[in-house]
């Protein structure tokens, strides 16, 4: 229907510049016409010339009446009948009061066939081919008996013989009919190629549609450069990874978007003794390269390029073909991690076992000797340096084990602010606090959370040594507490912040790994062990430290269920 509609409406449109046209022509025979009679040539009589007057005033009376009638009534077949019919009749008068059988203007009758073939058809075309070899047979056999006189210049003999008309009417009438078949077999050629032509149009069109559904729909970037880089496509992958809309970046240089992917791409050719935009190479094997998307984030790409040929063979550019593979490096970092954490799980176990059995027998040893002798001086000394090293390694197997396995069990409703102010008040005492120090707390409406309250304790306690140790010459601690509802979870926000030394941006990777220290003395575990509680409590810790300016630790805690203090 559309198509239709569509073929109605050129129709129309070419009826109408035929029309316009047949206004043209007629002006001009208008202008010719008058010129004959300004400079007086005698070749026309006056009453030939006012005839021609005539004709031409009736056929632009007639173009208005086709335009009203076309308006009325847009059936192309009808109106295109009307007009050649009057085309044709007109054509013969003009041939009559212009010479008849030696008027010049019998050549229009083949324009009236060649339209009406091109608007009606072969069978169209033969039937006003037909009316015209009539009607202009007619005129010149009457013009022959003298039936009709000519009005072109009185006086005129007639000297024509009959084998001339005879031969001058036959051969018209098979011109007319020559004329009609060439140009409807044209016409019908012509139909014919416009019809493949709209096949392999539509063809291209579904292929370029699944061409480009396919090139939009993959989850790989897609890049096309020419031969100097400058990148003429971009699908929709490759802006969500790198964060550049298509519009942005369309013939732009792409070492100016994406310098890593050229650097690579040139730094192979030169190894190969080719230049990036040289002789034909085959596709080359994939790299991983970091790239720095719109919004300034590191991006990690895996990505391969291939030479981008012709229909001819001949290279016109490269194809880019990347990934993002941020998140699948983030994973197998986290799980590599995992995989040392459980290695160092299941060693801690080991060593807090094997630990914890000859201290047994120590600890049990040495309160026996302690009762039963009385030391002074020297040996009293002695003992307590053992009994310190007791402690520090008892100290240390309890690290291994709460590194290795924390308790899931005994979990009760614990009170931070009380922890917290716990801990402060014996730290005060203790070997890290360092005057003068001052203590800053905001504490919010809530402070209660759910879980092993000596796992707990241990780890803001870890907290609290590292911020108090982190200010030798003294400092502001700060302790806030807050209400943090994300993933449809409530926690409890626990932030200390200190402005002590702060940590290197080199050692932000690996501070949370045990056995990782930035201190001369330290195992390594005590940061280690607050993010292994803090997980196993479904928490999360999180630590941002600039170098001489301060750390600020970050817990996300579970709070307690029961609302009721």
């Amino acid at each position: 229907m559309e198509r239709e509609a569509y073929n109605n409406e050129n129709q129309e449109l070419r009826l109408r510049w035929l029309m316009l046209s047949r206004v043209a022509i007629v002006s001009f025979l208008l202008g010719i016409a008058a010129f004959i009679q300004v400079k007086g040539t005698e070749s026309l009589s006056p009453v030939s010339l006012y005839s021609v007057y005539l004709l031409i005033g009736i056929t632009y009376f007639l173009s208005l009446f086709y335009a009203y009638l076309l308006n009325k009534n847009n059936n192309i077949e009808f109106n295109v009948n009307i007009q050649s019919l009057f085309d044709i009749v007109l054509i013969t008068v003009l041939v009559f009061v212009t010479g008849g059988i030696e008027s010049i203007y019998s050549m229009l009758y083949p324009l009236v066939i060649i339209y009406s073939v091109l608007f009606l058809g072969k069978r169209g075309g033969i039937l006003i081919a037909s009316t015209g070899g009539i009607l202009y047979g007619l005129l010149i056999d009457l013009e022959f008996y003298n039936v009709i006189q000519p009005i072109y210049n009185v006086g005129h003999i007639y000297n024509s013989s009959a084998g001339y008309v005879f031969a001058r009417i036959f051969i018209y009438i098979v011109s007319f009919y020559i004329i009609a078949i060439l140009t409807s077999y044209l016409v019908e050629k012509e139909k014919t190629a416009r019809v493949l032509l709209s096949e392999k149009e539509s063809a291209f069109d579904q292929l370029d549609l699944l061409h480009r559904s396919i090139i939009e729909s993959i989850d790989a970037g897609i890049m096309t450069i020419d031969l100097q880089g400058f990148i003429k496509s971009f699908n929709r992958a490759a802006e969500r990874i790198t964060g550049f809309s298509f519009s942005e970046i369309r013939n732009k240089n792409i070492g100016e978007i994406l310098k890593n992917l050229i650097d690579i791409i040139d730094g192979e050719s030169e190894e190969g003794g080719d230049s990036v935009w040289g002789a034909d190479r085959k596709p080359q094997k994939r790299y991983e390269t970091t790239i720095t998307a719109k919004d300034g984030h590191p991006v990690i790409l895996g990505f391969s390029h291939s030479n981008l040929m012709d229909g001819k063979s001949k290279k016109i550019g490269q194809i880019l073909i990347f990934q993002d593979l941020t998140s699948k490096k983030e994973m197998e970092r986290e799980v590599e991690k995992n995989k040392r954490l459980a290695f160092i799980g299941e060693m801690s176990a080991v060593l807090a076992h094997e630990l914890r059995n000859p201290l047994a027998s120590l600890s049990g040893s040495i309160q026996i000797l302690q009762r039963d002798l009385e030391l002074e001086g020297t040996d009293q000394k002695l003992m307590d340096i053992i009994l310190r090293g007791k402690d520090q390694l008892e100290n240390l197997a309890k690290d291994f084990l709460l590194l290795a396995r924390p308790n899931p069990g005994n979990r009760t409703t614990i009170n931070v602010k009380k922890i917290i102010h716990t801990i402060v008040e014996s730290d005060r005492c203790g070997p890290d606090w360092n005057d003068p120090i001052t203590i800053e707390e905001e504490w919010g409406d809530w402070n209660n959370v759910y879980g092993n309250e000596v796992e707990i304790r241990q780890a803001l306690g870890n907290i609290v040594m590292n911020a108090l140790q982190s200010m030798p010459e003294g400092g502001i601690l700060k302790i806030k507490t807050d209400t943090l509802v994300t993933q449809d979870k409530e926690f409890l926000q626990i932030n200390i912040e200190d402005t002590g030394i702060g940590i290197g941006k080199e050692h932000h990777d690996k501070i949370l790994e045990p056995f990782y220290t930035t201190k001369e003395t330290g195992t390594g575990l005590g940061l280690a062990i607050v993010n292994r509680v803090i997980e196993s409590h479904g928490g999360n810790f999180t630590i941002d430290s600039k170098l001489n300016e301060g750390t600020q630790c970050i817990i996300l805690l579970p709070i307690d269920s029961d609302r009721s203090s």
